[in-house]
């Protein structure tokens, strides 16, 4: 190390303290805001856009979103709302359009005043998105005429103006991702498709149409219009279309509790595993939260009751001499969970996790009291989940101890002791000299005598 460099490290001050301003921060640290920077975070732009569209939807002023990805790899999306407010923005003397564009933590999802619920809470989604492309065009349509701004790299290149008259509202967003941050701007159709479907489904009533210009092999263009009437319900069935269904019926509930609008669809096949999807304001948390918390633990005491009270169900448990467990209830069940939340606690801005306490209480009480209707409701059908409940949990009992067999046998393992060190059981109790009794531990008293121990458990000392 150099006397210089010694100098700078030793003269640590204020000037070494540095500030980004703007959208710098996102671009410098750009995974703190889109997760990573490789393929997911790519298409996670096109989330954050699409996002703002639908809390359009859920705030009643938008019936249909067009994205589309376009041949020279930017992405287009347009809806039918309101339209961003073009108007100045009174504390920072701009248009609102130009603050919402290139501010972070600046938007219509604070107050609650123009959206009740949304996708979009802190901020910085559609700024997010212009920081991390090369080049962004945003367009308003509102008060009769299309409104305009252009960004390249966060910095918009101009003020916004008014480029001609229409008839239509709404907002138009198209950007193309930066090469220099990503390691990819290659978009996936069927990756960018599946999110919309989720959209259309979680949705009921809005149109999403999503259009490829780029030509295939045979010079062909994809384009798929999604659509659902019956919302969830076609959603669970789609999710299980490849299962046998133990019975046809989807189990089927849009409640509120405790001011949270809660919807959910299930569906019980032949399979052993579960597949539940929970979202919370359209956003698909992978990792659960308090939501899906609430409603695992109704569906466990309400089965559980359900069968503890039916004569017919308790006599097969006492038969098989089992005890039920969580997992038992969840075996071939296929669910679908979305609720709204006016401040949700995510984890993070890519908010995978929600952290709400309240949720859980009332998604527990709203899935307990629906459940427990459709169980009186539907005899038949609450029959065969039980059996199915009773299988899975015989099922778990055999293989836990079939495994605990093979591991008794296996020298190497706690059930055997290797070398001179043998289970009695398998020895000649004339050869034993020193044993152990189950309990005691290695370095605990030993017991004296010749005579076979009476616990079948003991470990003994066989003379060589």
């Amino acid at each position: 190390m150099t006397e210089e460099q010694l100098n700078q490290e030793q003269n640590y001050s204020a000037s070494n303290i540095q500030v980004l301003e703007g959208l710098e921060a996102v671009r410098k640290r750009p995974a703190m805001y889109i997760g990573d920077i490789s393929e997911k975070g790519l298409h996670h732009l096109v989330n954050e856009t699409v996002d703002n569209s639908i809390d359009e939807a859920m705030a009643g002023y938008c019936t249909h979103i067009e994205v589309t990805i376009n041949e020279d790899g930017s992405i287009t999306v347009q809806d039918n709302g309101r339209g961003i407010p073009v108007d100045e923005h009174e504390k920072m003397h701009k248009s609102a359009l130009e603050v919402v564009m290139t501010v972070l933590h600046a938007g219509g999802k604070f107050d609650k005043g123009s959206y009740k619920v949304s996708g979009g809470l802190h901020g910085v989604g559609v700024s997010c998105v212009n920081a991390l492309s090369t080049h962004m065009l945003s367009q308003v349509f509102r008060n009769g005429h299309i409104y305009q701004q252009e960004y390249e790299k966060g910095k918009p290149l101009y003020d916004v103006k008014i480029v001609g008259d229409t008839d239509l509202t709404g907002t138009r967003q198209q950007f193309w991702p930066d090469g220099s941050i990503f390691t990819t701007t290659e978009y996936k159709y069927d990756i960018i498709a599946k999110r919309m479907r989720e959209l259309a489904y979680l949705n009921a009533g809005i149109t999403i149409t999503l259009k490829d210009m780029r030509p295939d092999e045979d010079g062909n263009l994809k384009e798929e219009v999604f659509h659902a009437k019956e919302g969830l319900k076609e959603f669970v069935r789609y999710v299980d279309r490849h299962r046998t269904h133990l019975f046809d019926d989807v189990i089927y509930l849009k409640t509120e509790k405790q001011g949270v609008p809660i919807e959910v669809a299930v569906m019980y096949n032949t399979d052993y595993s579960e597949n539940i999807h929970s979202y919370v304001n359209n956003i698909n948390t992978i990792e659960g939260g308090t939501h899906l918390q609430g409603f695992r633990m109704a569906l466990t005491r309400t089965l559980k009751k359900y069968a503890d009270e039916d004569p017919n169900i308790s006599k097969q448990i006492e038969k098989a001499k089992i005890e039920l467990a969580g997992d038992d209830f969840r075996e071939g069940l296929t669910a679908v969970i979305s609720i709204k939340v006016a401040e949700p606690q995510f984890e993070g801005q890519t908010k995978t996790k929600l952290g709400n306490s309240e949720v859980a209480g009332a998604v527990q009480q709203a899935v307990g009291e629906a459940l427990s209707n459709y169980l009186e409701e539907h005899p038949k059908e609450a029959k065969q989940i039980c059996e199915k409940v009773v299988l899975a949990a015989t099922a778990r009992i055999a293989a836990r101890k079939a495994r605990e067999s093979v591991q008794r046998k296996n020298p190497m393992t706690g059930g055997g002791l290797p070398g001179k060190l043998a289970d009695c059981s398998e020895k000649d109790p004339k050869v034993c000299e020193i044993f152990l009794v189950e309990g005691d531990s290695a370095g605990g008293s030993a017991k004296q005598g010749r005579d076979r121990p009476s616990r079948p458990s003991c470990r003994c000392v066989v003379r060589s």
